[in-house]
C-alpha cells in the first residue's frame, strides 16, 4: 500500500508538472512587486518573498516574480498608485494602508469589534466582500487578492499605564485605519506609519504609543525595549488581512494558468500566516515580561468606552462616504446570518 507521504509527494510533482505544461503554453511574464514587510519581520514579512519563490518554482520559471523591500521602489506603505499607474506590477501589503484613496478600504483590512479570521473569510469569499472589493480597487485600475490574514492584534504599545480614557488624551500614536478614527474621540494624536519606522519615531520621541500587530512582529520590530505596557485584547483588529494589488491590465494580460497561480499562492499565504500567526504569541509574551513588558488586559469600562466611540466613528463613516455605507450593509448582513451558526457552534 502506498503511505501518505509517498501519495502527498506524487500529488505534488502531478501539481507541478501539469502547472508547468500549462503556464509553458503562455507567454513568460517578468513582473516586480514591492512588499511593505522587510523579509526579516516575523510571520508577515516573508509572505510575499515567499510567493515570488513558489510562482517561480511552480511555472518551471515562466512566471518570474521579483519582490522588492520596502523603500527599494516605492515607500512602505505608498505603492498604490505605483501600481496603479503601472510604474510596477504588483504590491503586497494591506488594504488599511489605502484609507487616503477611499476610506471603504479600511473594512477589507480589519474592522473595529469586527469579525475574528473565519468570519472575514466567510464574508469575503462566500459573502460578497470580495466582489465588492475587487470592484472598487478596479476603479483606479488595480486587481485586489486577499493574501494572508493575523489572528487578533494587541490593543497597543504604551509608555505608561493607562488606567482611563483621560489618560490617553494628548497622546501621539501609531494606529491603523478605523480604530484611529476611534482613538482620536479620545483625544489621541494618531499617524499611520510603515512599521520599519515606527521604532525610530518611538525612541525620538515622535511618537509616545504605537499599534502594529500580533506581539511576534511587535517585538521583532522592538517596541518592547521602549513601551513596557501591551494592552489586549486588540479591539480594533480582530483580524487583519493582507492583500495583494496588481495592475489590472498586468492581471489581465495573464494567462488562466498563472492567475491560478496567484490566487493559490495567496490562499496558502492565508493558511501559513493565520496559523504562524495562532502559534507564535505566548512564546513571545513571555520573552517580553522577561524583558519588563507588562501584559495588561483592558479594563472592562475602558472597553465599552471604545465601542461607543466606534458606534460614533461607524455612523459617521457610513453617512460620509456611500462606498464605506455599502460596505458596511454587506458585512453586518453577513454577521447577522452568521450568528445562527456561530452563536452555536462555538464553546465561549
Amino acid at each position: 500500500m502506498m503511505k501518505l507521504g509517498h501519495i502527498l509527494m506524487a500529488a505534488t510533482a502531478f501539481v507541478a508538472i501539469t502547472s508547468n505544461a500549462a503556464t509553458a503554453q503562455e507567454e513568460r511574464v517578468r513582473w516586480r512587486m514591492h512588499s511593505t514587510y522587510p523579509e526579516t519581520m516575523p510571520i508577515a514579512g516573508a509572505t510575499a518573498f515567499e510567493i515570488g519563490k513558489k510562482l517561480e518554482l511552480v511555472s518551471g520559471g515562466n512566471f518570474d516574480v521579483r519582490v522588492f523591500e520596502p523603500g527599494a521602489l516605492v515607500n512602505g506603505t505608498q505603492y498604490y498608485d505605483a501600481v496603479s499607474e503601472g510604474a510596477i506590477q504588483a504590491a503586497y501589503g494591506s488594504p488599511g494602508f489605502n484609507v487616503g484613496k477611499n476610506s471603504a478600504y479600511a473594512f477589507f483590512a480589519a474592522v473595529p469589534f469586527g469579525p475574528g479570521a473565519g468570519e472575514m473569510l466567510g464574508w469575503l469569499y462566500h459573502g460578497g466582500g470580495l466582489e465588492i472589493a475587487q470592484e472598487l480597487y478596479a476603479e483606479d485600475n488595480l486587481y485586489m487578492l486577499p493574501c494572508g490574514i493575523l489572528p487578533p492584534e494587541s490593543g497597543g504599545w504604551f509608555q505608561k499605564e493607562i488606567k482611563t480614557v483621560d489618560d490617553l488624551k494628548g497622546l501621539k500614536m501609531r494606529f491603523l485605519g478605523l480604530g484611529a478614527k476611534v482613538m482620536e474621540r479620545f483625544g489621541v494624536s494618531t499617524q499611520l506609519l510603515a512599521p520599519g519606522e515606527i521604532y525610530q519615531a518611538l525612541e525620538l520621541g515622535t511618537l509616545d504609543a504605537t499599534e502594529q500587530s500580533v506581539p511576534a512582529i511587535d517585538r521583532g520590530l522592538g517596541f518592547y525595549q521602549i513601551a513596557k505596557f501591551n494592552y489586549f485584547p486588540g479591539w480594533h483588529q480582530q483580524s487583519t488581512v493582507q492583500e495583494l494589488v496588481i495592475n489590472l491590465d498586468k492581471w489581465n494580460e495573464l494567462g488562466d494558468a498563472q492567475k491560478q497561480m496567484l490566487e493559490m499562492s495567496c490562499k496558502a499565504a492565508t493558511v501559513d500566516q493565520f496559523a504562524a500567526g495562532e502559534a507564535g504569541q505566548f512564546e513571545v509574551m513571555q520573552q517580553n515580561e522577561a524583558d519588563g513588558v507588562k501584559n495588561m488586559r483592558w479594563p472592562d469600562e475602558m472597553l465599552t468606552a471604545f465601542r461607543g466611540g466606534w458606534d460614533e466613528v461607524i455612523a459617521e463613516e457610513t453617512a460620509q462616504n456611500p462606498d464605506s455605507a455599502r460596505v458596511w450593509e454587506s458585512l453586518q448582513d453577513f454577521r447577522a446570518k452568521y450568528r445562527v451558526w456561530g452563536d452555536r457552534a462555538y464553546l465561549d
